[in-house]
Formats: structure tokens, C-alpha cells, sequence
């Protein structure tokens, strides 16, 4: 329609849309579209690579998440098979109307489910990290690569402490931090209110990359909800709160059978959580509606795993009977729902609540739990966890070894929930700042080891791997930041 008014000439067209763009506000929107997509996508292939090596360059790798995935299924299926509930069925209306009924009180529904299991729990997960080996290393004489004594038994290029330090330099000891209460520097509460100032410049801005700098040291507590959003380009507009409504309806007109493992999860995580048991309602209403949302396929694109699929009954095999089951693509697994657990102290509009978590999930926890090479990936996580670990606190992992209390068996459960329902809510929100500002989950890594570190005069003592995990068994009065900065700038490299 603007094109048509006299004053635009089109010999001045280009400048004329650069400036309208401008005004309007529009630029702003599409370079933080820009800059989301950047940080989602992986850097492009070669030419001539093959289409799967976007999703995972090594070749045992992708068969090892193909078997992985194998497993999954058959536990479902088994389960179908065995409770005689079909994957997926039409609810009758009178269900429907009282499922909308109780919508925003899911959490006194009580249902019978002792019959169902999880698919799977982390422990599973690891014995079968502990299996992988790259086959180019297996044949030969030659010891095992760099005489790596963990429980990961792959070959990744993992960072070392001076390489972390240069990547975490705003974690630097002289440098402010939300979280640190007695940094010598500056006095706190002086570094706290220029703080504050900056970050709502920075919200005022609306620049995606501006935030995501920002929340390197740490976001004001004020000011977290919008600056994620910002980061993670969310801006829940009419069109994104139908599509959750249409979710819902979804929800309301089908069952089916990972709708009970949700609910279990929740009953068995979230509801037993001191901090989380009031979110139960809100955990219910995004997780049913996660595993209907079909735009979580797109992330299937870069990630190595592949979406299941179920076969409309007599058509095994035949490609145009199949569909994605769940519709997401993901099949819960124990502890999912603390996911997004901690974003319901953020976020109290559930259309909103649920994109961020859509977008955290599809950024950054779906490679807590797929097998990859990725250097945010969980195995690469697991292997910078014992690296550090034997590189800085040889003495504690031998004797930890020694005793069958091998580290990543205690550690590994926290970093594949991200620490969700280990540490203290506040603590972790700042945690989740920084994986957010570097878009990246290696802290995960480096705070494991910290953790280690900081409790390694207790552990030098324990005679067992139970005694050891009852020296960890609590995180809850861990502050994260001042345990991240002397394990990175104050280790003796």
C-alpha cells in the first residue's frame, strides 16, 4: 500500500524501505530473528556432505542414538501391549467437557498409575554412554586415547581449564556478578543498581544479541522474564496465543498413552519438589500440550535424534500409514517435567510459559538426552566433567575410582536436568542466565566439577559410592557463582 503513495519514487525505493523499516520498529524485529536462527542452527556442512551429517557427523554416533531410540520404542510398545491401551484415542465427550472443566486444576486429578513406568531414567541413559566406543580406536595395540580413566570411553575434543576461562572471561574474578555477594571489587549493591540500570536500557533496545551479552553476569531478578524472552526472540503475540489455545483443544479431544507418562513424571518429580509442588497445574498444561505441538519436529533438523513413528494398525512399514507419535516427536523420560519446572516462577501466562519452554527445549535440553558429538551434547558434557575432574583433582578421582564411587555416576543425573531440583531455585536461575548468555551447556560441565571440588576434603574421607553420594546428596545451599569463579579462576592451571 506504500508503494503506491507519490512520495515514494523508485529510484529511492531501497533507502526509502531501509528507513521505513526503521521507523516502524521492523529492523529491530528482524535482526533478533536473525540472531535467534543463528544461534539455533549449526554452522553450514560441506557441500558435498551427506544430509545426516547435519544432524551428527560421526558415523557410530548416529548408530548408537538409532539403537538408543530402538529401546525406547519397545519399552513403549510393551507397555501398550501389556496395560492392552492403545497409543493414542479420541476422548469420549464426556471426558472432554470434564478435561476442560478442571483444566487449571489438573493436579487433584488422581489417577491410577502404578501400572506404568517410565520409559527410561538417566541411570539407563548412562550405562549406555558407558558402552559407546568410536570402532577406528578399537583395533591395535595402542592405550586407550590420552589415558582417560572415566566412564566415557569416547574420543571428543573437550575444552581444557585455560581454553574455558577465555570463553567464561565475564566470569572473571574482577569482574561484577549477580550472585556474588562479596566481590572485592565493587561494593555489591553499587555493581546491583548500574546493573539494573543497564539491563532495562537493554530491554528497552529490544536487541536479542544486546541481552544475551547481558546476562553473562547475571539478570536482576526484575528483569529476568523479559530479557529471556528477548534472548530466545518470544514475544507471544495473538497468533502464538491460538496456537497454544489449539494445543489445548488437542489435548481435550485425544488421549493418549505418553499423557500418562507426563502425569506420572509430574507425581513422581515436580509434585515431591519443595519449590515446584504449587506449578503442578502449569507443568500438566505445557507438557500434554509439548507433546502434541508438531512445530518441535523442525528441531529434528539439527538434532541427532529422529522422531518416532506408529504405524496406523495393519499398515507396519508402509510409509504413507505412518505418523510422528507423540506428535512432538519426544517421548517424555524420568524427570522431564523439570524442564520446565523452574521457568513457572517466571513466566504465569501459560501461552507464554510454554513457547519459552518450546524454545529452551528445542535450543538446549533435547541434547541432554540424545547421544552426539555436539560440544554441548551430554557425552561431551560427561567428558569435560571426568577431564577436569582427572586433570585438577587427580588424587580425589583416583580414590573415588578406587572405591567404585566413579564421579559421573553421582554428577551425571544433575547435568542431564540441567541441575533442575538440585539446586535452590534463585541459584539455578543463574546458572540458566549463563547458558542462556553463552548458548552453550558447558557450564553444566564445569559446575559438576566445581561441586566436586569444593566438597573434595569430605569425599577424600568416604570408603563407598553411597557414602559419597550422601556427601552430595544435597546441593540445595550450593551458591553457584562464587563456586564457578574459584573452580575456573582460581584453579592452579
Amino acid at each position: 500500500i506504500s508503494l503506491h503513495k507519490p512520495e515514494i519514487k523508485l529510484e529511492s525505493l531501497k533507502e526509502d524501505i531501509k528507513d521505513f523499516l526503521k521507523v516502524s520498529g521492523w529492523e529491530k524485529k528482524l535482526q533478533n530473528a536473525v540472531y535467534s536462527e543463528l544461534n539455533v542452527f549449526p554452522s553450514p556442512c560441506h557441500p558435498a556432505a551427506p544430509p545426516e551429517h547435519m544432524k551428527e557427523p560421526l558415523a557410530y554416533m548416529r548408530k548408537a542414538q538409532g539403537s538408543w531410540e530402538k529401546r525406547i520404542l519397545k519399552s513403549l510398545n510393551s507397555m501398550c501391549t501389556e496395560l492392552s491401551i492403545p497409543l493414542a484415542q479420541k476422548r469420549p465427550a464426556s471426558e472432554q467437557k470434564e478435561l476442560l472443566n478442571k483444566w487449571n486444576e489438573m493436579g487433584t486429578d488422581e489417577p491410577d498409575l502404578t501400572l506404568f513406568r517410565p520409559v527410561y531414567a538417566p541411570k539407563d541413559f548412562l550405562e549406555v554412554l558407558m558402552n559407546l566406543r568410536n570402532p577406528n580406536y578399537e583395533n591395535g595395540e595402542q592405550p586407550s586415547f590420552r589415558n582417560h580413566l572415566g566412564l566415557i570411553q569416547v574420543p571428543l575434543k573437550v575444552k581444557d581449564i585455560p581454553e574455558l576461562k577465555e570463553d567464561f572471561s565475564e566470569l572473571g574474578l574482577n569482574i561484577g556478578q549477580l550472585g556474588i555477594d562479596d566481590s572485592t571489587q565493587v561494593p555489591p549493591e553499587f555493581f546491583e543498581n548500574e546493573h539494573v540500570r543497564v539491563g532495562q536500557k537493554v530491554l528497552a533496545e529490544q536487541d536479542s544479541a544486546a541481552a544475551q551479552q547481558y546476562v553473562r553476569q547475571g539478570c536482576p531478578t526484575a528483569l529476568r522474564a523479559d530479557l529471556w524472552a528477548l534472548i530466545l526472540n518470544i514475544s507471544n503475540q495473538p497468533e502464538d496465543i491460538l496456537y497454544y489455545e489449539q494445543l489445548k483443544s488437542n489435548v481435550i479431544q485425544h488421549n493418549l498413552l505418553v499423557d500418562s507418562l507426563i502425569y506420572k513424571d509430574v507425581k513422581l518429580t515436580a509434585s515431591n519438589d519443595d519449590y515446584y509442588f504449587v506449578f503442578e497445574d502449569y507443568l500438566y498444561q505445557v507438557l500434554l500440550c509439548f507433546s502434541r505441538d508438531t512445530s518441535v519436529l523442525e528441531h529434528f533438523a539439527y538434532s541427532s535424534a529422529t522422531p518416532p513413528k506408529s504405524y496406523i494398525r495393519g499398515k507396519l512399514g508402509i510409509e504413507e500409514y505412518a505418523v510422528f507419535y507423540p506428535p512432538s516427536g519426544v517421548i517424555p523420560f524420568h524427570g522431564f517435567s523439570m524442564y520446565v519446572a523452574p521457568l513457572c516462577f517466571l513466566y504465569h501466562e501459560p501461552s507464554k510459559l510454554y513457547q519459552m519452554f518450546r524454545e529452551m527445549y528445542v535450543r538446549f535440553f533435547f541434547r541432554l538426552h540424545s547421544i552426539s558429538s555436539h560440544p554441548s551434547g551430554i557425552v561431551s558434557l560427561c567428558l569435560l566433567f571426568e577431564t577436569l575432574l582427572q586433570t585438577h583433582l587427580p588424587q580425589l578421582f583416583y580414590h573415588l575410582r578406587e572405591i567404585g564411587a566413579q564421579p559421573l555416576r553421582i554428577s551425571f543425573k544433575w547435568m542431564v536436568r540441567a541441575f533442575s531440583g538440585y539446586l535452590a531455585t534463585d541459584q539455578l536461575l543463574l546458572l540458566w542466565d549463563r547458558i542462556l548468555g553463552y548458548n552453550s551447556l558447558e557450564i553444566l560441565a564445569v559446575l559438576a566439577a566445581a561441586v566436586f571440588a569444593f566438597r573434595a576434603v569430605n569425599l577424600m574421607e568416604v570408603t563407598s559410592l553411597a557414602a559419597a553420594e550422601a556427601v552430595l546428596a544435597d546441593l540445595s545451599t550450593l551458591k553457584v557463582m562464587p563456586l564457578l569463579q574459584i573452580f575456573l579462576f582460581a584453579t592452579v592451571t
